[in-house]
């Protein structure tokens, strides 16, 4: 992993308002590449469906095969309606809601409660007294330390690759954004949206079962799901879950500072970047949440310093998954084996 400029002794407050300036250049969607991309996304994906569907009874090992690159498509979809949620996509913020509400049918996403979540994880990014709305849970060696044998255990759990990136994708668009309770109890009116995407989810399903069978159906969506799901929440964790990466409690925490610094670049290779949306230029995303993912590439070329800063090569990537506490002594995210070398006092 490349270094960070606090490494070089400086802070990208000193830079963010350049940085700012030249980001709004590049927020403003150009229609014409939206459709585009929509178009390139959705016409591939049900393509590569029907495929799936007519022989999955026959071949389904091909089936199989042939869900890699149908969840790949399901992503790029995300990402989408990811762009929609910012009102990043359209000039109009009902046609970006309209678009992100019928894509959050496909992928699985109420799009009001999705959007309203992710943008309290923009808002407060890197905030250790704001953790727990649209992130993932990260606790400090010292809270860490402070748990019970079965707190500890649980968290330990909970970071488990096979729960990360298993069990727990599948949760979360299964089931949790079915009901998902943490915002609605404070915005009931975020219900109405989670219904309107449950009976969406479930009329596409009627159709789709009753014209090919409920068990073909399933057979066909299941590896879908378990897949896009899983690298969705891969492309999140380690956007943001990198070892020099950005956590300051409420007096030291900079709004400006942690857009940039709590976020990663994860340098992808084609065609990762073009099927992940370039959401890997995360920093920069971060630092303007209204450039549309199309111009994201165009943007960093103007900030070449950000080429290196927070950046993770895909093979770097892999290593994130050992890291699991934030050590508040020295600025990093740490795995439980270090954690444990730690000293109290340090």
């Amino acid at each position: 992993m490349s270094g960070n400029l606090q490494a070089q002794g400086t802070s990208p407050r000193t830079y963010d308002k350049k940085w700012a300036e030249v980001a709004r250049r590049f927020a403003a969607p150009d229609a014409k590449r939206s459709v585009l991309q929509l178009l390139t996304t959705i016409i591939p994906l049900v393509l590569l469906w029907a495929c799936m569907i007519v022989i999955v009874d026959d071949i389904y090992w091909l089936a199989l095969l042939l869900s890699i690159p149908t969840a790949a498509f399901t992503v790029r979809l995300f990402i989408i309606q990811h762009d929609c949620g910012h009102h990043s996509f359209f000039r109009s913020p009902r046609l970006n809601d309209l678009v992100g509400r019928l894509i959050g049918v496909v992928t699985l996403t109420p799009h009001e409660y999705w959007r309203r979540s992710h943008n309290t994880h923009h808002a407060t990014c890197g905030h250790l007294e704001k953790r727990g709305i649209g992130d993932i849970n990260v606790v400090t060696v010292s809270e860490y330390r402070a748990f019970s044998w079965w707190q500890r255990l649980g968290y330990r759990i909970y970071r488990m690759p096979l729960v990360m990136l298993g069990i727990g994708p599948l949760y979360l668009f299964v089931i949790k954004y079915r009901l998902p309770l943490d915002l609605v109890r404070q915005r009931p009116s975020l219900l109405i949206g989670i219904m309107g995407t449950n009976i969406g989810i479930v009329a596409i399903t009627l159709i789709l079962g009753f014209s090919f069978g409920f068990l073909d159906v399933l057979m066909v969506q299941l590896p879908i799901i378990l897949l896009s799901s899983t690298a969705g929440v891969w492309l999140f964790y380690v956007q943001h879950q990198f070892e020099e990466t950005y956590w300051r409690n409420k007096e030291n925490w900079n709004i400006h500072e942690a857009s940039v610094m709590a976020s990663s670049y994860y340098d992808l290779p084609q065609p990762l970047r073009w099927l992940s949306g370039n959401i890997g230029i995360h920093h920069i995303h971060h630092l303007s949440c209204r450039i549309p993912n199309y111009r994201l590439g165009a943007c960093l070329e103007e900030l070449p310093a950000l080429k290196s800063l927070n950046r993770i090569s895909l093979w770097e990537s892999f290593a994130c998954l050992r890291l699991a506490l934030w050590d508040e002594n020295s600025q990093r995210l740490v795995s439980f084996r270090s954690a444990s070398k730690l000293s109290p006092a340090t």
